[in-house]
């Protein structure tokens, strides 16, 4: 499979910007590139340089988009609190729905890795008129039926990928990642969790895709997508597991193609 050869420089004219939100913590986006938005949202542990910027995601959207990378409270360059209180399951959309309308940004693309993917599925449900399309990258809408999960996780390819230990030691080696910090956000979300209201995907009237590693449970987090959804595409990257799809170096061509082609295709006319 193609991967990114070289590490892609980030977008030209790269904004950086601070937000303290109606809690007091300082969250910081990245901004790129003209056009209609699209908000970028990474995984637990990453962030907008690791996720997004230094991987050729945001260098290519920014072609033709206004790209908006947040990094959520204790990841990246925001605020990084030791209080799990900090770190409500309703938080980290909360911040983002702020930043946004800090930046007059009223409807977006939203694209979500993992955790990001959380947050993607939680503005679904409390925020859809907010929405050009949705994706979301090793992510997406688990079944809440047991039978209809044993059926999916059955269905889900088994087999390692190589580079999966090299894509967490990637992450764990940033100079930016506080373990106490992401500690309390696992403890956060755990003693106050989300309450969104339940996702009625039926009800969803813009596209909505999902990018998933072979090895990465891809037919768990989107049978309920592909059953419920008016209008879904799926995308399964051969040989992928979860940290090795936006993890620099790691990082598929196919992931960036499949992206990009996906909110061009879809942008307002």
């Amino acid at each position: 499979m193609a991967v990114l050869e070289k590490e892609i420089e980030a977008p030209a004219d790269v904004k950086h910007g601070d937000l303290v939100v109606s809690d007091g913590v300082r969250i910081h986006w990245m901004e790129a590139g003209e056009g209609a938005p699209v908000v970028l949202l990474h995984g637990y542990t990453s962030c907008n340089e690791a996720g997004w910027f230094a991987n050729g995601i945001a260098k290519e959207l920014a072609r033709d988009h206004r790209v908006i990378g947040i990094d959520a409270r204790g990841h990246g360059r925001s605020e990084k609190p030791h209080d799990p209180a900090r770190y409500p399951g309703d938080q980290m959309p909360a911040d983002v729905i702020e930043v946004l309308d800090h930046l007059g940004v009223r409807k977006a693309h939203f694209h979500g890795y993992s955790m990001g993917g959380g947050i993607v599925a939680h503005l679904l449900a409390r925020h859809p008129d907010r929405f050009i399309t949705a994706s979301f990258g090793g992510s997406g809408v688990r079944e809440t039926d047991e039978a209809l999960a044993r059926q999916a996780a059955d269905l889900d390819p088994k087999g390692h990928d190589p580079e999966q230990a090299a894509g967490q030691q990637a992450l764990r080696d940033r100079a930016d990642r506080d373990n106490v910090a992401l500690e309390c956000v696992q403890k956060g979300r755990e003693a106050r969790p989300s309450t969104a209201p339940p996702l009625d995907l039926t009800k969803l009237d813009f596209p909505i895709q999902a990018i998933n590693g072979e090895f990465d449970a891809p037919v768990s987090k989107t049978q309920r997508l592909a059953r419920e959804a008016r209008d879904f595409s799926n995308v399964v990257v051969p040989g992928r597991s979860h940290n090795t799809m936006t993890t620099w170096p790691f990082t598929p061509q196919l992931y960036v193609d499949s992206l990009a082609g996906f909110v061009r295709a879809h942008d307002p006319k």
